[in-house]
């Protein structure tokens, strides 16, 4: 089943606000009008895209995300990217071409402490390459490297970069931590 491209759009804004939200806050990210918005939110409910976890906030389902793409991740597969990794498949920070910093990651939520700690120049250089969202799809992770993307496109400075890109991958060890152990 394809959607009409408004609710793609609208699923697509859920799934990046990570968090049940308010159908007003939805639509303005969206740039739509509040009742179109409320109407297709009610359509992808009935459809099982969407979900109310508390009254009048909305967040997308695991089928929602199913439509836009995104495999689902069972156990195995949330073990499969939290993992570590050997030295070879490691995360390589960079400050330039053929300028290493000695600073590796070895597993997801090892990147995501790296991070935080790591010359802003690195964070720079393989933001702009497509270096983390290649690390990510390698990992598996293919929601995990459009979120990077998406913030890439936001084009903030660089700490806040860092803030951000910490907060998505903290996050996202989080969701993939509790899947692993169900």
């Amino acid at each position: 089943m394809s959607l009409s491209p408004v609710k793609r759009l609208i699923l697509e804004t859920m799934w990046a606000l990570e968090k049940p939200t308010k159908a007003t806050e939805i639509a303005k990210k969206a740039g739509l009008k509040f009742p179109p918005v409320m109407m297709h939110i009610i359509g992808l409910s009935r459809m099982g895209y969407v979900f109310s976890p508390q009254k009048g906030h909305y967040a997308i389902t695991e089928k929602g995300k199913g439509i836009l793409g995104f495999p689902e991740i069972d156990k195995k597969t949330a073990n499969r990217i939290l993992d570590y990794l050997p030295m070879e498949k490691a995360f390589h920070f960079y400050v330039d071409f053929g300028k290493p910093l000695d600073v590796h990651a070895t597993s997801l939520p090892d990147f995501c402490e790296k991070i935080m700690k790591v010359d802003l120049n690195s964070i720079e250089f393989h933001i702009n390459r497509g270096d983390f969202e290649a690390w990510f799809m390698g990992l598996g992770d293919i929601e995990l490297a459009r979120k990077i993307l998406l913030v890439k496109e936001q084009k903030i400075p660089l700490e806040d970069l860092r803030k951000k890109l910490y907060e998505i991958i903290k996050n996202r060890c989080n969701e993939l931590d509790k899947i692993r152990k169900r």
